[in-house]
């Protein structure tokens, strides 16, 4: 069998496999975000740097297994949608944590200005993708002129989220009453699975959490591409929704988990943090790739998928500007519209693609 192709095990042990990984992978996730709050407290680092790095990355591990080997094996679309199609549904998960938050927006509860930064950035990085895909790219031997951008970029935009935490320009009023107050004000009343453990214990904890995440990242992205050609569903609408949610899960276990200990900076910054690096893994396609550059392959279901990443972004952007902690259905009026966006965003890239 190869590598790549899990299409010959057939439907019913794929869907076995998709469950089980999938199982596996919110535990794992589950668990990173409580190590990682203990790494916070133990370390000092800002709460929304810790999401956007440590596990922005991790929890980015199964996008880096998916996107190698769908490089690898030649389904250069496959790659590209699935990045761009997690890049939304990543942004989608925040309404996810607004609903376990529940009584107040999860925008509401966020007083420091890293997070926006961050949010600024990934609209900046989805940009810059729209650019590369209409002007196309130049082939620099392995890779593409616009992917090594993408990549120097990804690391300049964690090298400023970094810098902006540290100098914290101003911070926003906190309303009295918020979770968030009473998360800094009382701590956590959670144990975060390590509240005793030395630091070093701690990042020896997350290691096998990052593995689990990284092994069972790549059976739920496989599985996923199997099921949908043994369905027969397109490869591009599939990439973007079937796959990208696959490979999303272990976001979506870590920023609830994150949200249950009150680091609500944290999940949004693994939000953001995944996002952008995962637009910088198109230089990882470009690198596995046998061919020109995957960017020059893309079209406009593409540029319109990382469209709707943006407004996606933006929507919550405006959220974390008014702080309003209005809810209904326990989520704020920034998730009830990013709800009905991103299905009439799925709904036109459909179309585009038929």
């Amino acid at each position: 069998m190869n590598l790549g192709d899990f299409s010959s095990l057939g439907l019913a042990a794929n869907l076995a496999i998709f469950a089980s990984a999938a199982a596996i992978v919110w535990l794992s996730g589950y668990k990173l975000a409580q190590y990682l709050d203990a790494i916070a407290d133990r370390s000092g680092l800002s709460e929304a740097f810790v999401g956007m790095l440590f596990m922005g990355t991790i929890t980015s591990l199964p996008e880096i297994a998916a996107v190698s080997t769908s490089a690898y094996v030649g389904n250069a679309a496959l790659a590209t949608n699935n990045l761009l199609g997690s890049v939304s549904i990543n942004v989608v998960l925040i309404a996810a944590a607004d609903a376990v938050l529940g009584r107040d927006a999860i925008t509401s509860t966020i007083g420091r200005p890293t997070t926006l930064m961050q949010g600024v950035l990934v609209i900046i990085a989805l940009s810059l993708t729209i650019s590369a895909v209409l002007a196309g790219d130049v082939s620099l031997g392995p890779f593409g002129a616009w992917s090594l951008a993408l990549l120097a970029y990804a690391v300049f935009a964690f090298w400023m989220s970094a810098r902006y935490g540290r100098r914290a320009p101003w911070r926003a009023e906190r309303r009295p009453g918020h979770r968030s107050d009473q998360r800094e004000e009382g701590g956590s009343d959670q144990d975060g699975g390590g509240s005793h453990a030395s630091l070093t214990t701690l990042v020896l904890l997350t290691v096998p959490c990052a593995i689990a995440i990284l092994v069972a990242g790549f059976g739920l992205a496989q599985s996923g591409d199997a099921i949908a050609k043994l369905t027969g569903l397109g490869s591009g609408i599939v990439g973007l929704v079937l796959v990208g949610f696959a490979t999303s899960l272990p976001e979506l276990s870590s920023i609830i988990s994150a949200v249950r200990l009150r680091r609500y900076e944290m999940a949004l910054g693994d939000v953001f943090g995944t996002n952008i690096l995962t637009l910088g893994l198109i230089f990882l396609a470009d690198l596995v790739y046998a061919g020109e550059p995957v960017l020059n392959q893309a079209g406009r279901f593409e540029a319109l998928a990382a469209t709707l990443g943006i407004i996606l972004t933006g929507i919550f952007l405006v959220g974390l500007l008014e702080r309003a902690n209005r809810t209904f259905l326990r989520m704020g009026y920034d998730a009830l519209v990013a709800l009905p966006t991103f299905a009439v965003g799925i709904m036109l890239l459909y179309f585009v693609q038929s």
